[in-house]
């Protein structure tokens, strides 16, 4: 139940992994979004559920790390409802709108990004983030363009990894940040076994319960598995360019917070 199958998301190669299964890779964003479609009103609630909450955690120490600045321009890509884009908003604070501090939050799945933008209007965090539709690998904005590019949860979901890497390299200046937050493979022994029952067993059912979508769960569940390792992820980043690549893991590597930089 907790083999990891190969990752097959390498450049040149025409099929691609969803979960467990293999797709063509033109395939796999349609049904990425059709994942994320289905969970969209519920995203932030079952990201609740399935943690205890603990994803707050560690996205605080997402933004800790990013340590944002008045007036930096910063790319949440797979940002989804905006809940990192907002935690940088608030970690900046008034200063972030007369400092002309932006988030771009960057999406593939249009829904989600509906939902964010509704929720940062009921909440009355209007003039500093912008919501853009696009994919990780072709990303809509020149080159140069960000301060910050964070990713938190998403990079397992893309196509093509290297090329979303490289991406986030070519949209950040030269000296820009790349943070990127995701689920990652477990270092504690004792905590492995507990964490595929949990995974494989309790997620897909409690996402059946709330968002009567079983499969999607099933289906992130098989996307953690198959991400790359944290010493892997580090070698796929440098490759893309970046530097001073480093890793943190998060709760024994249930996650796993990566950072580089734009040299």
């Amino acid at each position: 139940m907790s083999g990891t199958p190969p990752n097959l998301d390498g450049p040149g190669n025409g099929d691609a992994a969803f979960g467990y299964r293999t797709v063509a890779a033109a395939e796999k964003p349609a049904l990425v979004r059709g994942v994320f479609d289905s969970v969209a009103g519920r995203y932030d609630l079952m990201n609740d559920l399935m943690s205890a909450g603990i994803h707050r955690l560690w996205k605080a120490a997402m933004v800790d790390w990013l340590h944002p600045r008045p007036g930096q321009q910063f790319l949440d890509v797979a940002g989804g409802t905006g809940d990192i884009a907002t935690r940088i908003l608030e970690r900046l604070g008034p200063d972030a709108l007369r400092q002309e501090s932006r988030v771009t939050v960057c999406d593939a799945t249009p829904r989600m990004l509906v939902v964010g933008r509704d929720r940062s209007i009921d909440r009355g965090i209007l003039g500093n983030l912008q919501w853009v539709g696009g994919i990780a690998e072709a990303l809509p904005f020149p080159d140069r363009r960000f301060d910050a590019y964070t990713i938190a949860f998403g990079l397992r979901n893309v196509t093509h990894l290297d090329a979303a890497l490289a991406e986030a390299r070519r949209v950040l200046k030269p000296g820009g940040r790349f943070l990127c937050l995701e689920f990652s493979h477990v270092t504690l022994a004792p905590l492995a076994s507990l964490y595929d029952l949990y995974s494989f067993r309790v997620l897909p059912a409690l996402g059946d319960i709330v968002v009567r979508d079983r499969a999607a769960y099933q289906y992130l569940v098989e996307s953690i598995r198959r991400f790359p390792a944290q010493a892997e992820l580090v070698q796929r980043i440098e490759a893309a360019g970046l530097g001073q690549v480093r890793f943190r893991n998060l709760t024994g590597g249930v996650a796993a917070l990566h950072s580089a930089w734009r040299i």
